[in-house]
C-alpha cells in the first residue's frame, strides 16, 4: 500500500531536531525509528504507533484510532490512527511523541 508522502515529511518535522532517529523503508512504509526501535510508521494515509504494553489500551480508545491490522492478524502493540485525527501539527506530534517515548525506552538494537 502506498504512503501518504506528505505525512511522512510532517512526520519528519517533529523528529527534526532528534539526532537519534532514523528511518527505515519497510512494509510497503516509511518507518521512524529511535535506537533501531520502531516509533511510528507512516501507512497509507495514517500513522501506525507504538505507544509501548502500559499505554496501549487508553491509546486505543482515542478518537481515530484502531487496531493495527492489515493481514487478518493485529499487529501486537502497535495502534492506527486515521488521517482525521492527524489533521493538525499538534495532534501528529503528540502521537509521534507517545511512539517516540515508547521506543527510547527500549534498548538500542
Amino acid at each position: 500500500m502506498p504512503y501518504d508522502q506528505k505525512l511522512a515529511n510532517r512526520v519528519r518535522a517533529v523528529f527534526q531536531s532528534d539526532s537519534n532517529y532514523t528511518e527505515q523503508e519497510m512494509f510497503g512504509c516509511t518507518c521512524f525509528m529511535i535506537g533501531r526501535n520502531i516509533a511510528v510508521a507512516v501507512s497509507g494515509n495514517g500513522l501506525m504507533v507504538r505507544p509501548g504494553p502500559i499505554n496501549f489500551p487508553s491509546a486505543i480508545t482515542l478518537p481515530h484510532t484502531r487496531l493495527m491490522d492489515f493481514t487478518g492478524s493485529p499487529t501486537k502493540g502497535f495502534v492506527y490512527v486515521d488521517s482525521e485525527g492527524l489533521i493538525t501539527d499538534t495532534a501528529l506530534t503528540v502521537w509521534v511523541e507517545r511512539g517516540a517515548a515508547y521506543a527510547r525506552s527500549l534498548p538500542a538494537k
